[in-house]
């Protein structure tokens, strides 16, 4: 054992109220035995009932803070959340090109649990064109990969057959969370050309506000710890379950 914690950095906009965004992919990533590091895209002011502002952060003072971060503590990984202009996920495609950053993570946060829309259209083309094809996994919910495969997913074949065009187009491998009434809280993992199904009970919990972000950092997490990406995928999924079924309010 290892007395140092892989370092991670999480790249996402901040969540007053501390259950979603970078505030809880850091206490996410604490919790699962890493480094966590942060890149701030933009400050937001919500709650768990939606977003009421935005505040983004401008391109150059992104790529302060990423230049900050590989300069002196390098990830072992990176988990990609809320970025909401194009030119902002276009600082971000070129700066983890410019380090050669290992083990990305997007998590493409494009609506809120709450259904406050958190993605501008413009920079839904820029995340496809430019982060996409950088990722080792892309993790959508529903509406997500809806809007990524252009397919309308109804029941288990429709996230196989929406998995397997993302995962084709972007060249990454598909994390597509369940839940939104398909499904119990299956996730499916589409990678080279197959899938892997992980089986979950849904735990009638009303504050998930947030468990996409936690989620996608616990996988970052053990991508850095040097898991393999299914390994990843599992503990991660049984953390965000634990946390769950733990009842917090």
């Amino acid at each position: 054992m290892t007395s140092t914690l892989p370092p991670v950095l999480s790249i996402a906009g901040s969540d007053s109220s501390g259950g979603a965004g970078i505030q809880a992919d850091l206490k996410a990533m604490t919790m699962n035995g890493v480094f966590a590091m942060s890149a701030v895209t933009a400050l937001t002011a919500q709650n768990t009932t939606g977003v009421s502002g935005i505040f983004e952060v401008s391109p150059e003072f992104l790529a302060q803070q990423i230049d900050a971060v590989f300069t002196d503590i390098r990830p072992y990984a990176v988990k990609i959340g809320m970025v909401s202009s194009s030119a902002l996920i276009e600082t971000i495609a070129k700066k983890l090109r410019q380090y050669d950053a290992k083990h990305i993570v997007v998590d493409p946060v494009m609506v809120a649990t709450s259904g406050s829309k958190l993605l501008r259209d413009d920079a839904v083309q820029a995340l496809t064109e430019k982060l996409l094809p950088m990722a080792e996994v892309v993790t959508p919910n529903i509406p997500e990969a809806e809007i990524l495969s252009g397919m309308k997913i109804t029941d288990a074949a429709g996230m196989e057959a929406a998995a397997q065009r993302i995962s084709e187009k972007y060249h990454c491998a598909v994390l597509c969370k369940g839940g939104h009434q398909i499904n119990d809280a299956d996730d499916l993992l589409w990678r080279n050309g197959c899938g892997k199904w992980f089986r979950g009970r849904r735990i009638d919990n009303p504050n998930t506000h947030g468990t996409g972000c936690t989620l996608s950092s616990a996988i970052a997490s053990n991508l850095a710890k040097g898991y393999p990406l299914d390994a990843a995928v599992e503990r991660a999924k049984a953390y965000i379950s634990g946390c769950l079924s733990a009842m917090l309010d």
